[in-house]
């Protein structure tokens, strides 16, 4: 199976553009929802609607993506997301966009993704040569970040100078883009189990657990990741931007301080990896980072109380992150046979992403209902906290930032041991 490189940097590229255009129709649809409703439950519905067809759909999108053509999936996956974009546009210019429409949407989005992302995940590996799977990596936490970075500046900037059918044609046209060159100039190598039919649609499901259960450092590490999901919709991916909001009395601008050095943080990281001068050991990659984005970011956000030391925070917290992406690459490209990697990729990111949903309700709730009143009512422990947070609104959320850098760094240890504990048995065992 030939491999080119450069081959995969045109069709990186042309997935950043793509991703772009998609991110900015994310956001402008934020806008445009919060502007017609005011409510921030509505924006929240919106993830959440988008990650659970996703987790239920990748159950079984494994064992399809590995019998069929990733470029087939990848193209037809996208032409109909591109589709709904298109849906969107129509509904505006007729003036009929609803809610129910953008949660439709996001829905049938979050679908799509379910087999175009476990599609993608594997022509990366037909592509990439193993030793540079790091680099790959890293290359993509650079995108993404300069992603989520520029997609906010970019789509309020256009939202305000042409409406949401702007941002939505800019989408369309990046799609265009990425389409061609995807059908017309990659190749993706292809193996002997695609286009093999007449298997159970959940069959693929039933063997990428099978597989997960004989492979304990995998499993660990999935489940590792499943974490770090959970812990970050509980605090920096959902409540973040409330507490600063609160205990900056309502600084827009400190807020943005604080998202663009934590966008620059991943930015830093993925460019970092991409050098591939740093540890060949998944495994130090992924929990060692992750115990510093726990112990020098959640730790440090929470007990911060100005826009310098939430800036710093922040940049601990994602800087990380991208050497943690790239340590479970490392191990499941290393480990997962070619013809079951569409399977396992959409067993793992089922798994992993499991947690969101409850993550993103969860931590609404504890913010309103226990964590600030709490605080509120000055007892005893409250009033120990209070000296490691500070006072006033925001203090209860803070105090759940400080939950997530000791749970986080604990759990992040433990696997740490259990998974170096799999890995020898596992050695051993193949002698």
């Amino acid at each position: 199976m030939k491999k080119n490189f450069k081959r995969y940097i045109v069709f990186w590229l042309s997935q950043a553009v793509s991703q772009l255009g998609s991110q900015m129709t994310g956001f402008a649809l934020i806008l445009w929802a919060y502007t017609q409703s005011g409510s921030a439950m509505t924006v929240s519905l919106m993830s959440f609607f988008n990650y659970v067809p996703y987790i239920l759909a990748s159950i079984a999108a494994g064992g399809f993506v590995d019998r069929h053509r990733k470029k087939t999936v990848m193209l037809l996956a996208d032409s109909a997301a591109a589709a709904c974009s298109g849906l969107v546009f129509v509904l505006s210019a007729l003036g009929a966009l609803r809610m129910p429409h953008i949660y439709l949407v996001n829905a049938a989005i979050g679908f799509l993704n379910a087999f175009q992302q476990p599609a993608s995940a594997v022509a990366m590996g037909r592509l990439v040569p193993e030793e540079k799977i790091a680099q790959a990596s890293g290359m993509n936490s650079f995108s993404g970040n300069l992603v989520m970075v520029l997609a906010p500046v970019c789509s309020a900037s256009l939202f305000a100078l042409g409406g949401l059918r702007l941002i939505l044609l800019i989408d369309l046209m990046s799609f265009a883009a990425a389409f061609l060159v995807l059908l017309f100039w990659i190749r993706i190598p292809q193996d002997h189990a695609e286009g093999v039919g007449g298997q159970p649609f959940f069959a693929g499901c039933r063997e990428g657990f099978s597989y997960l259960k004989r492979s304990g450092l995998i499993l660990n590490v999935i489940v590792t990741m499943a974490l770090l999901n959970f812990f970050s919709r509980l605090t920096y991916e959902n409540i973040l931007s409330p507490m600063i909001l609160a205990r900056s009395g309502n600084d827009s601008v400190a807020l943005g301080i604080v998202n663009g050095i934590m966008g620059f943080g991943g930015i830093a990281g993925g460019l970092l990896v991409a050098t591939g001068r740093f540890s060949r050991d998944g495994i130090k990659m992924i929990y060692l980072s992750a115990v510093l984005s726990f112990l020098c970011g959640d730790l440090l956000m929470g007990a911060g109380q100005n826009v310098c030391a939430w800036s710093l925070a922040g940049l601990m917290a994602s800087l990380p992150i991208p050497f943690i992406n790239a340590g479970q690459n490392m191990i499941l490209y290393r480990d997962v046979p070619a013809e079951l990697q569409g399977r396992i990729f959409a067993v793992r990111n089922a798994l992993q992403f499991s947690t969101i949903p409850g993550g993103i309700l969860l931590g609404g709730f504890l913010a309103d209902y226990v964590f600030e009143p709490f605080m509120r009512r000055q007892g005893a422990l409250a009033c120990f906290f209070s000296r490691i947070v500070g006072e006033g609104a925001g203090s209860g959320m803070a105090v759940m930032f400080l939950c997530t850098g000791l749970l986080g760094t604990a759990f992040s240890a433990l696997f740490y041991r259990l998974s170096r504990q799999g890995h020898a048995s596992e050695g051993k065992r193949s002698e």
